[in-house]
């Protein structure tokens, strides 16, 4: 269900899944070869409520014309951030329909990387899995939000994580562990203390990737909550354009197979069920 940073929506409507691959095979211009993202459209307005309450469909503009707005403005896109690339799209499509008194565009990163770095190689991959969001609300009054955001990291580490002194009762059946390898998920979004910080070509988000990861990889804990309210307090003391930021953690670490030594193990992947850690700081 979707929700908008300036409130609650009788009705809304919009495209999704809609995907987009800008290739600048000369790399002129300091744009990326490859710029890829899963975009999502939302708008609303009073104009379109009647398609809702008797069918009449004269002042709605279709879901196919958004996606083939969304694909076709992306070539007029000169930059290569998604929160640069949401404004673009919601702003133009505000200024060519004026029944729209609303509209809200997010964006999945979908990266591609190069598998070698010799000269005048030509060859990408996807990248990640970790992907970058960002989220964009404009209405008739001005901008409305800026929220930026990484989905799907995937953390392990080898040791350095403990989990011990938690309740224990005739529910418990987990061993107390002073050092174990950690596998864990990782969704985050943050905004911004000035809007205009949110448009940084990227540079916030790039600092946000190594934050986190520097964490993770040097931060000896006891949970990931530990681990997860390091990261934030990072964030907000490291990049002061950070106004809050809204953490979820899911513990995904492997099931133990065979364990003869400290250094020696075989693991499985996790079963089905999992922790969900989540927090949210502000300065």
């Amino acid at each position: 269900m979707e929700q908008f940073a300036s409130g609650w929506k009788q009705h809304y409507y919009g495209k999704g899944d809609v995907i987009v691959y800008r290739l600048d095979r000369d790399g002129q211009g300091g744009r990326p070869e490859v710029f890829g993202a899963n975009v999502l459209m939302l708008v609303y307005g009073d104009a379109f409520w009647p398609t809702y309450t008797t069918g009449d469909n004269t002042g709605l503009v279709a879901t196919d014309s958004m996606k083939n707005f969304i694909q076709r403005e992306t070539l007029n896109f000169e930059g290569s951030d998604l929160e640069g690339y949401c404004r673009f799209l919601a702003s133009k499509f505000l200024g060519i329909y004026p029944q729209v008194e609303g509209i809200q565009v997010s964006a999945v990163e979908m990266p591609y990387g190069r598998p070698h770095s010799h000269p005048g190689s030509v060859t990408f991959k996807p990248a990640g899995p970790e992907r970058a969001t960002a989220r964009f609300e404009v209405n008739r009054a001005g901008m409305v939000e800026i929220t930026s955001g990484f989905r799907g990291f995937r953390l392990l580490r080898l040791g350095g994580s403990a989990f011990h002194g938690f309740v224990r009762d005739q529910y418990t059946t987990l061993p107390e562990i002073e050092n174990r390898p950690l596998h864990m998920w990782l969704d985050l979004e943050w905004q911004y203390i000035e809007p205009d910080a949110g448009f940084s070509a990227g540079l916030v988000t790039r600092d946000v990737c190594r934050i986190v990861i520097d964490t993770f990889d040097q931060f000896e804990s006891g949970s990931i909550q530990q681990v997860i309210y390091r990261m934030g307090t990072r964030l907000l003391e490291e990049i002061p354009a950070i106004a809050d930021v809204h953490l979820e953690a899911n513990n995904r670490t492997w099931d133990t197979i065979a364990e003869p030594g400290s250094a020696l193990g075989v693991y499985t992947e996790a079963r089905p069920p999992y922790g969900c850690l989540g927090l949210r700081l502000k300065r």
